[in-house]
């Protein structure tokens, strides 16, 4: 039997091994590689071209979304399937975007995140219901670049700081979250990007 090779990223050690040794016990799956953060995901997705991509959204360096983006961008042959704790109407939605091919949350019985990954390496959507039915939950106003600055500053640092880690002028920082922050109405930098994360949108 030709088993579905899937790589697995997810930054909490113990949920990795936990998903790993549950899909295990499955005689069609095998998890060929593990990441704990985005771009190490990345990377091996690029190498070992798997049938499938089984991430977490919240992860270090290159979230699940992001990751799932990039895969499409490289048109790569690798099928996403996002497991989660966050059931946001705003991630679902740009997972959708990105051409993910599955999401499901965390608390799901493990006999169904198998049975999607079956769904998605054959083509097919599968999509947590509860999920599907909460529908889409107003448009995200966002660039990925203010995204991406919103993010670290609601993380804490600095303009200074966001502009290393980005290879932007401090100026160019200060004006994206400039943009973030009337979009979403926000007090400050902080607001906007809790506003933001409510929302699913980072």
């Amino acid at each position: 039997m030709n088993k579905l090779r899937i790589v697995l990223a997810e930054d909490q050690a113990l949920v990795r091994g936990a998903l790993a040794a549950l899909l295990g016990l499955e005689p069609d799956l095998a998890v060929i590689a593990e990441a704990g953060d985005g771009r190490a995901a990345l990377a091996l997705v690029e190498t070992l071209r798997p049938d499938i991509l089984l991430t977490d959204i919240e992860m270090p360096l290159m979230t699940g979304l992001e990751l799932a983006q990039q895969v499409k961008a490289l048109q790569l042959p690798t099928r996403v399937v996002i497991v989660t704790t966050f059931g946001r109407a705003g991630y679902l939605r740009r997972a959708m975007a990105a051409g993910v091919g599955g999401y499901l949350l965390k608390d799901a019985p493990s006999e169904q995140l198998a049975s999607a990954i079956r769904r998605v390496a054959n083509g097919s959507r599968a999509i947590d219901p509860e999920l599907a039915l909460a529908g889409w939950d107003g448009d995200d106003p966002l660039t990925d670049r203010e995204r991406q600055v919103l993010r670290w500053a609601g993380e804490g640092k600095s303009s200074a700081e966001i502009a290393g880690l980005i290879h932007l002028s401090e100026g160019t920082v200060r004006n994206y979250l400039s943009e973030a922050i009337g979009k979403l109405g926000a007090a400050n930098r902080v607001e906007a990007a809790r506003l933001a994360r409510d929302k699913g949108w980072l």
